[in-house]
């Protein structure tokens, strides 16, 4: 068996196998000594031919917690093969898409790829840390934007804003879903896609969820209803949507997180925490006017007039015409109502 090993004495695959076959036999062999050992016993006894052993009620109870123990050990040896076998399969059917190119579809680089550039050239924005999250959402907040207008101007033949902030065409529902998908799903992106499949259709169902009570208990109002839809939870999630959140999870992790972090490992150290770092100063602010202006919306829309100067500026400068304009699909009041 040592000559299955490799140099660094760590079992092969072919040991595990050959080792698993020994134990399929040697649990066969237990198979027939406990039916020697117990069964015919115990049938007498349930037949009266003989009376109560404690000695094989305490072998009995030995036999059970070794063969629990031994079940819990093969257990996780099977998790375990199991985990890197499907890792395996992953990694190598990401290399091969990575490297087939064809000239109508440039496919996304292999995430193995990614993180051994990352981790060559140690770059600031190397794994999970703070710069890689931080553009993540930046990106993401854009991105999203881009696609919702596209998606709408191909469904009902015109554009119509999916902006989330005041200044600039970023939403950061967009970006945060793409920070918690990359979050959630990096500890799977050299694994099997059902693995982001399902991580992607309970966490962007939760996020998608959560984003809707805090919108509806901070700001009063409601940037999506799935009333009409049928599964839905509260009218703020849905099967339909859950779906596709899982859908997004195999292609972002799979196919647009790889294509962002090979960009992003272009952008050299100095800039690319000096970039990160402005465009998180920038968002924060824009999140920040974005909350008065639709709070000072709101009270408009509930006939408050405008109780001091800098509410009087605020109205000024995002009148209803302009926040009708940045929140097309943004609803006041109890959607069941309608007030």
């Amino acid at each position: 068996m040592n000559e299955l090993k490799n140099n660094t004495g760590a079992p092969t695959s072919e040991d595990l196998a050959q080792r698993s076959e020994e134990l399929a036999r040697e649990a066969e062999a237990l198979g027939a000594r406990i039916e020697e050992r117990y069964y015919i016993p115990l049938a007498e006894q349930a037949e009266g031919l003989s009376r109560e052993d404690r000695d094989l009620e305490a072998g009995i109870d030995r036999e059970l917690k070794s063969m629990r123990d031994a079940a819990h050990s093969l257990s996780q040896a099977f998790a375990a093969v199991s985990f890197t076998a499907d890792e395996l399969r992953a990694r190598s059917r990401d290399t091969r898409r990575s490297v087939d190119r064809k000239w109508y579809t440039p496919n996304p680089p292999a995430n193995g790829a990614i993180d051994l550039e990352e981790q060559r050239r140690r770059h600031f924005a190397q794994g999970m840390n703070a710069y890689k999250i931080l553009l993540v959402l930046a990106v993401g907040s854009f991105a999203g934007v881009v696609v919702e207008m596209i998606w709408c101007y191909l469904r009902h033949g015109y554009f119509e804003s999916r902006r989330g902030l005041v200044y600039g065409p970023f939403n950061l529902l967009y970006g945060a879903g793409a920070a918690v998908l990359t979050l959630s799903l990096y500890k799977y992106r050299n694994r099997g896609s059902q693995w982001s499949f399902c991580g992607g259709f309970l966490v962007g169902s939760a996020l998608e969820y959560l984003c809707s009570w805090g919108q509806e208990m901070l700001l009063g109002s409601r940037s999506w209803d799935y009333s009409s839809k049928p599964l839905n939870l509260n009218g703020r999630i849905c099967l339909a949507y859950s779906i596709f959140w899982g859908v997004l999870g195999v292609l972002w992790i799979k196919d647009l997180y790889p294509r962002m972090a090979k960009w992003i490992l272009k952008l050299p150290d100095r800039f690319g925490r000096g970039l990160t770092w402005a465009l998180t100063i920038f968002l924060v602010f824009d999140a920040a006017v974005s909350c008065v202006a639709v709070a000072r919306w709101s009270q408009r829309v509930e006939g408050q007039p405008a109780s001091s100067a800098f509410w009087e500026l605020v109205d000024e400068r995002f009148p209803d015409e302009r926040m009708e304009r940045i929140f097309a699909n943004m609803k006041f009041g109890d959607p069941d109502t309608g007030q």
